[in-house]
């Protein structure tokens, strides 16, 4: 009798450290299942970062954004060597002429400039 209760619990503590082996295994195999959404979330997120930093560095981006902030193109550069020298000549940033818009052409010259003069109908009684 003692050696089938000894093996009846051998068998049951067996089967309940299974249960429980097999239960951490499946919440572990759930978290990776999420840690693996959340990691594609993210790579989605990082990518499309990627793509609006790629387009705000541009360079058309750049200088219609340096427009707007009324930056001007700097002219020639001017470098200080390391002994102190100066190359170049330094001279402040101009901004560029602002075009004008198209005026209206001009009417033709063999045009008359005056409308014609209404002939007065002649009435008849």
């Amino acid at each position: 009798m003692p050696f089938v209760l000894l093996v009846v619990a051998l068998l049951a503590g067996g089967l309940i450290s299974l249960l429980l082996l097999n239960s951490a295994l499946n919440e572990g195999s759930f978290q990776l299942s999420k840690l693996r959404k959340e990691t594609t979330a993210l790579t989605d997120e990082e990518q499309a970062l990627q793509r609006d930093v790629d387009a705000y560095s541009a360079p058309d981006a750049l200088q219609r954004r340096a427009h707007e902030l009324g930056l001007v193109p700097g002219g020639s550069p001017v470098f200080i060597g390391q002994d102190g020298k100066i190359a170049g000549s330094p001279a402040v940033a101009e901004a560029p002429p602002t075009p004008t818009p198209n005026a209206p052409a001009a009417p033709p010259a063999s045009a008359p400039t005056t409308p014609p003069a209404s002939v007065p109908a002649a009435s008849g009684a």
